[in-house]
């Protein structure tokens, strides 16, 4: 149906008048039709007896006319016979009945139950015995028949009838109905002979099972039942047998009976059948994977759930562990296998194989273990031999392995293997890893193997060329006391990376540790003589320092000076002027006037918030080595901020509106600025004044009105 033709609300407003659901009720009561009762009728000799009874049969013989097929009209009319106690005129209207249908379960049932109500048991066993004969496979006329013969007590015709019943081949429940008769007669070897009978005929996990409950909770035969459950798993088809409801049955009754090793032997068994809560099998070559539907898989999931609540409940403190390993085992190879590239999964699940083979002792198992994962994580190489991003992660595999054979397994040998297996998988033409290189040659350090670390780390910058390589090879170097190998590798640090002032810095360093004054000098101008620098200020700090810390005054006050020439930066300006304040610079005097020629330059130059920054470090100075007066000079110099509005433009011009901006103006250059800054304050004391004006106005009407 298409929109336009569906019925729309076009008023949603509450309606005037509610109704509820009391008054419909009430409505419905009150409207509904009289019933009319028969008449009663008074029957006051035979004649009027006879005379109602034709009048009723021949009601009777039209709705028969009227619906042969109709069992309800014959069942009543033999009723209204039976009633009467009319009971040859009630067969009849039965036998007439089965002429229309006889192969009607209904009205068999009714006729037997018909003969059976009035005690003629003779009569209801012959109704019987011809209904199953018409009709076998009809359960409930076979269930009526056993069950008149019991209560008659007639108990050899009950039990040829159950044995003439067992010939058809029923259903579970009529084998179970037959011993419970036997049962209840007190013949239990009987009983137990049916329902071996029974799992005979029937060799399924359902009969199986259905057999041990019965011999457990009705029969109170536990070895029978442990002997049932023991052939199920023996004597069924596999299809029958590996069912997870027939370990889960079994395990169940064996918790029931305390015990709980058979239990847990069989809740293993089944989880090693079954693979629940372990890796996915693994498939021989031309081998099918199990198609397993819907519902079994369910009950296995179930069942895996009842062994962790019954380790829980009944285990120890291994046997939980296990379980729960076993979990999260499985767990994470659904996550490799669904992406084998996803490390953090591996990293996650050899963390927890560590800890498990931590968690019970060094053993082989568990070590071969923690090697399988690894070793398969390792395999799973990144797609892209380009992109250095994806290898990130990738390589901490490859040192997380290592480390644990290093720091677990103490086996340093196998540890060097791996790095080397690394080194030779990364694709050093594109990119490299400083960090595999560093710890494969601190490896064959602890090794004592001096020769293989030096060389690795030579073929590291060779290969690599990194900072960091450099600077662990010196140190290595350094702390072995080779400090001419220290210049070769820092010769060969400059010569890659000219331009990194952290290796002029180190290298200079080197050679004041070891005395070697004139050459630390020397590599200071041969750094500060490059044209390329990453961080110059900190290279021109550390010439200076080094020259303070020598007692160089002169020297380090014409560095201050070089590096001005390069920079007026106010922090140079700064430590310039605190530089002749020590002990090594001209004084405070001396200091004081470099303050004051950095703040004319400054000036100058109009760089307003660097003079800000100069005059506040001028004022700490004056306030550790100053007087008041001096002290008293800076704060006059100090400016008064401003508040401000400029227009803002976006890169083609274009007016953005107006901004608010902080303005310095300091006392000194009044001369400049003293029109606009007399204007406006003398616009403030006119707004002033006026204010003023105004309230004492305000006052005077107030007193007025008073009056």
């Amino acid at each position: 149906m298409s929109s336009q033709n569906q019925a729309r609300v076009k008023n949603r407003a509450p309606a005037p008048i509610q109704i509820s659901a009391e008054q419909i009720l009430r409505e419905a009561a009150e409207r509904q039709e009289q019933h009319i009762l028969d008449p009663i009728v008074k029957i006051h000799d035979a004649e009027e007896y006879q005379s109602h009874l034709r009048d009723r049969r021949k009601h009777f013989e039209d709705n028969i006319r009227y619906r042969r097929e109709h069992v309800g009209n014959w069942v009543k009319y033999a009723r209204f016979e039976e009633d009467n106690r009319e009971y040859e005129r009630a067969r009849s209207v039965f036998e007439r009945a089965l002429e229309v249908d006889a192969r009607n379960p209904e009205l068999w049932l009714r006729y037997a139950e018909l003969e059976m109500r009035n005690e003629f048991v003779n009569r209801a066993r012959n109704v019987l015995d011809r209904a199953v004969q018409l009709l076998p496979r009809v359960d409930f006329l076979w269930y009526k028949y056993v069950y008149m013969e019991e209560m008659v007590g007639d108990m050899p015709k009950c039990r040829a009838v159950f044995e003439r019943w067992m010939e058809w081949m029923p259903d579970d429940n009529a084998w179970m109905s037959y011993a419970r008769f036997e049962g209840r007669a007190g013949h239990m070897d009987q009983a137990k002979a049916i329902m071996r009978r029974y799992a005979n005929t029937y060799p399924s996990s359902r009969s199986f099972m259905r057999f041990a409950k019965w011999a457990e909770y009705e029969a109170k035969d536990i070895e029978l039942a442990r002997t049932v459950y023991e052939s199920s798993l023996v004597e069924l088809e596999p299809e029958e047998s590996r069912q997870a409801r027939v370990f889960g049955r079994f395990a169940a009754f064996e918790e029931r009976q305390g015990e709980y090793d058979r239990a847990r032997v069989i809740y293993k068994h089944a989880t090693k059948i079954f693979h629940l809560g372990q890796e996915p099998k693994k498939l021989a070559p031309g081998e099918e994977e199990e198609e397993v539907p819907q519902w079994e898989q369910e009950k296995r999931n179930e069942l895996y759930k009842a062994y962790v609540a019954f380790e829980k409940k009944r285990g120890d403190k291994a046997g939980i562990e296990d379980i729960v390993i076993t979990g999260q085992r499985a767990e994470y190879e659904k996550r490799v296998a669904a992406d084998p590239t996803d490390y953090d999964a591996w990293f996650e699940y050899a963390k927890m194989e560590e800890e498990n083979q931590a968690g019970r002792g060094n053993s082989a198992v568990g070590d071969g273990k923690v090697r399988e994962v690894y070793e398969r994580a390792i395999a799973n190489v990144p797609p892209s031999m380009e992109d250095k991003q994806h290898w990130r992660r990738y390589i901490y595999l490859w040192i997380y392995y290592a480390l644990y054979e290093e720091m677990q397994l103490r086996d340093l040998d196998r540890a060097s293997k791996i790095y080397d297996a690394c080194l030779d998988l990364i694709p050093h033409s594109r990119f490299s890893f400083a960090k595999i290189w560093i710890n494969a040659a601190k490896l064959h350090i602890r090794r004592k193997d001096l020769a293989s670390a030096r060389k690795l780390l030579g073929r590291a910058i060779g290969l690599c060329g990194k900072e960091k390589i450099f600077s662990e090879y010196i140190a290595l170097e350094l702390a072995l006391g080779e400090v001419d190998r220290c210049r070769s590798l820092y010769a060969n640090y400059l010569k890659a990376m000219p331009h990194n002032c952290r290796a002029w810095s180190k290298y200079a360093d080197l050679e004041k540790s070891v005395g070697e004054t004139e050459r630390c000098r020397a590599i200071y101008e041969l750094a500060v003589a490059q044209s390329a620098l990453d961080m110059p200020e900190m290279l021109w700090k550390n010439y200076i320092d080094f020259e303070i810390d020598e007692g160089e005054g002169d020297n380090a006050r014409s560095l201050y000076e070089r590096l001005l020439k390069k920079t007026g930066h106010v922090k140079v300006w700064i430590s310039y002027s605190q530089f002749e304040a020590t002990e090594v610079g001209k004084g405070i005097d001396a200091a004081r006037d470099t303050f004051k020629r950095a703040h004319d330059q400054m000036k100058d130059a109009g760089m307003k918030e660097e003079r800000v920054l100069l005059l506040d470090a001028w004022r700490v100075f004056e306030k550790t080595k100053g007087d008041a007066q001096s002290l008293a000079k800076v704060d006059a110099m100090l400016p008064r901020r401003v508040k401000r509005k400029r227009m803002r433009t976006d890169e083609s011009g274009a007016e953005l509106g107006w901004e608010e901006y902080f303005d310095y103006h300091f006392p000194n250059d009044e001369d400049a600025n003293g029109g606009n800054l007399k204007i406006l304050e003398m616009a403030a004391k006119w707004k002033q004044a006026q204010q003023a004006q105004d309230d004492s106005s305000s006052s005077d009407d107030d007193d007025s009105d008073d009056e």
